[in-house]
């Protein structure tokens, strides 16, 4: 199976938001964070298809919203429409090429989007250049997946996502020596037609120390740990890893 990440997020695109509808605890995350959003400049990082960016421009936030796959931005520029919401395919890595220096009131990146990137360099640089864009004091939250549980408790499959047209069907090959990646294996179920969609993609197994370690040397403090949007205690034995940190003042 060839493992490009590209086509992966291509084949997906116009299925992306019955696989993954609106998640409103998300929008209450960012809502409460932000204490309001009127006015606020948030930088959407992974969008897909633009629906939580969407939402947050009707609320009130001057949002761009970017992503690597342009069919996904194609998508979300069709499909989502306001004044205050912007639309960019771009690459996280690159963010202080379109966003002005200690601009930002919160940049989000969620649904596992960070560990896509290829090392913990590139990690480190990314949360660089986040420091760079974000106002002293401003939220960055992430949304990744808790890799300190998948990997101890050799957890090699996700849960199925089983809708009226389609299931998502989503398989890890864990790494064998440690510094591997784990294989992403996904099959993407088209009731209609029976048609089956298979790809594969590597992620970074990025462990909630090393992230906290590089928040930290890139200038965030104040980090808080969930185990889901509803800010359910970190407790290590569950599937999502949230993260609230905010850029030092100093």
């Amino acid at each position: 199976m060839k493992i490009d990440q590209g086509i992966f997020y291509s084949s997906i695109a116009n299925y992306y938001n019955q696989i993954f509808p609106l998640n409103e605890k998300q929008v209450d995350f960012v809502q409460a964070g932000l204490n309001k959003l009127d006015g606020k400049k948030i930088l959407d990082i992974g969008c897909s298809t633009g629906q939580l960016a969407n939402r947050l421009a009707t609320l009130g936030a001057q949002v761009t919203a970017i992503d690597l796959n342009e069919e996904m931005i194609a998508i979300a520029q069709k499909e989502n429409h306001f004044p205050t919401l912007d639309f960019k395919t771009a690459n996280m890595l690159e963010v202080d090429s379109f966003a002005e220096e200690s601009t930002l009131d919160a940049a989000l990146c969620f649904g596992n989007t960070l560990v896509h990137l290829d090392s913990i360099e590139e990690v480190s640089q990314f949360l660089k250049g986040m420091a760079k864009v974000l106002k002293p004091g401003a939220k960055l939250m992430i949304q990744i997946l808790n890799y300190d549980y998948i990997l101890e408790h050799e957890v090699d499959e996700l849960p199925l996502i089983d809708g009226p047209k389609i299931s998502f069907i989503r398989k890890y090959d864990l790494p064998e020596t440690a510094g591997e990646k784990i294989i992403f294996n996904t099959e993407l179920v088209i009731k209609s037609s029976r048609e089956s969609l298979f790809h594969a993609s590597r992620l970074l197994p990025l462990r909630k120390h090393d992230l906290h370690t590089l928040l930290e040397y890139n200038g965030f403090e104040r980090m808080k740990y969930y185990a889901d949007f509803s800010k359910k205690p970190y407790g290590g034995n569950h599937l999502p890893l949230v993260v609230s940190a905010e850029r030092s003042a100093s």
